[in-house]
């Protein structure tokens, strides 16, 4: 434990000093970031905001932050990127909607656990696995079933969902950004992908499709989620 303190230490100074090394670890996560910004901008900006633009206003804004990053911030690198980026979200929401700042702070808030659509987004990344021709009708009925029972599951357990399957964390990033313990973040998500796989098992026969992806989604992630 002591040695990763150490090593994280180090990587906190040389990002602080070196802008080559700042530059290359953002590059490392900036699809994850851009995947970030355009699921979460709202629809009414589609069209008249890039994401790209936005990605560089967090590197900018990351940039002139560094010495937070170093002296105050104990968690990893991407996890701090993705509170700028989320704040970064706000302030391009607010600049471009204004009078309609109220409703909108409510949508894309650093501290939301629902943004727009984030229910058809799990649905689609959990159904990702139906990517033949053939299939996409049967996907998207699947998509439409399994957000409406998705919906339906608590706050947690929508949360950890969109997390690791809407934001793509990582179970020890998931972790950080709940401020709990890795173990704790997997049993979590693994209870939520139960009560998921419940919820589908107790919807109607029209489900029938989606009960084998229940089993096989919760195969594959009790043995990853640690």
């Amino acid at each position: 434990m002591a040695d990763v303190t150490r090593e994280q230490d180090a990587n906190r100074q040389l990002v602080l000093d070196d802008e080559k090394v700042f530059a290359e670890l953002f590059s490392r996560h900036r699809g994850r970031l851009w995947h970030l910004i355009n699921m979460r901008i709202d629809s009414r900006l589609r069209g008249r905001v890039d994401a790209d633009d936005i990605l560089q206003e967090v590197y900018l804004d990351a940039q002139s932050r560094l010495e937070h990053f170093a002296n105050e911030h104990s968690g990893s690198f991407f996890v701090w990127l993705r509170l700028i980026t989320n704040q970064t979200m706000v302030n391009v929401h607010r600049r471009h909607l204004d009078a309609q700042m109220r409703d909108v702070k409510r949508e894309v808030s650093v501290h939301s656990r629902r943004p727009q659509g984030m229910s058809t987004s799990i649905a689609l990344q959990l159904l990702g696995h139906l990517t033949s021709p053939s299939q996409a009708a049967l996907r998207e009925e699947q998509s439409r079933q399994l957000e409406n029972i998705l919906a339906q599951l608590s706050s947690n357990d929508q949360e950890i969902l969109q997390l690791r399957h809407f934001e793509e964390l990582t179970n020890k990033e998931v972790a950080e950004v709940l401020d709990i313990q890795e173990k704790a973040a997997s049993i979590r998500y693994v209870r939520a992908l139960k009560r998921l796989k419940d919820a589908i098992n107790n919807a109607t026969a029209s489900y029938d499709h989606l009960h084998e992806f229940s089993d096989k989604s919760t195969q594959s992630d009790d043995s990853t989620s640690s």
